[in-house]
């Protein structure tokens, strides 16, 4: 395991590091405040300085030769520094990554976007079960957030950072939750209130939907805290 996410096995980045953020773009980027994507790749961590940068588009598919040499089925978090579906992605990019993906149907892959329009443009033929489909959600969750996708889909939420009191409705229709805390030393940074989590975790029950809860949350969850896996 080379990765510090603890809900997967390996990252891959095959559109390197960059992102600009919900609804932003090279002329006036939105990078979220709290985004550790950003602050890894301005310490120029893989060495690139486009990703160092985090506001140039460009591409390392080479990435993608690791999905065929490892043999070992792993699960693997695919562009977790910045957002595969973002409205400044091509599509022809997007499906490269797909078409690696299935060429290496021995791992189970996660996708993660604040962008779930894409998901409803590309996800209209047959999916393979070994994709996961999942949305970054940093506010209540609503009917808004649910998108159509063919049935074959498996969907999850991450609502990461927490950074107020969830709402109960609209945790049915997926199959797997993550939540956790705000990391690192930003001045500001929210710090979730137990209760908050205890909702989550409430609404999860009742709806029998897996809950996952980071390393971030160990302390403050003592002996509530869970980490849960779908599969």
């Amino acid at each position: 395991m080379s990765t510090r996410i603890d809900w997967c096995d390996e990252t891959v980045n095959p559109l390197g590091h960059w992102c600009f953020g919900p609804g932003g773009t090279a002329e006036n980027p939105k990078p979220c405040v709290y985004c550790y994507a950003k602050r890894m790749a301005m310490r120029g961590m893989n060495g690139c300085e486009k990703c160092k940068q985090f506001n140039v588009p460009h591409t390392h598919f080479d990435q993608l030769d690791k999905l065929l040499k490892w043999k070992t089925p792993k699960t693997i978090f695919v562009q977790s520094m910045g957002d595969l579906f973002h409205e400044e992605v091509p599509d022809s990019w997007i499906r490269q990554v797909f078409d690696a993906c299935e060429a290496a149907p021995q791992h189970r892959y996660l996708f993660l976007t604040k962008n779930t329009k894409r998901y409803t443009e590309l996800l209209q033929g047959y999916m393979p079960r070994n994709m996961w489909f999942g949305w970054s959600q940093d506010g209540p969750m609503g009917d808004a957030m649910r998108f159509n996708t063919h049935h074959s889909v498996q969907t999850f939420v991450s609502i990461e950072p927490i950074l107020r009191p969830f709402e109960r409705f609209g945790i049915t229709g997926i199959d797997w939750a993550i939540v956790g805390a705000e990391t690192g030393n930003r001045k500001g940074k929210v710090i979730p209130g137990k209760a908050w989590v205890d909702d989550i975790a409430a609404a999860c029950a009742e709806n029998g939907v897996p809950l996952f809860m980071k390393e971030s949350l160990r302390g403050l969850m003592g002996e509530d805290f869970v980490q849960e896996f779908p599969w």
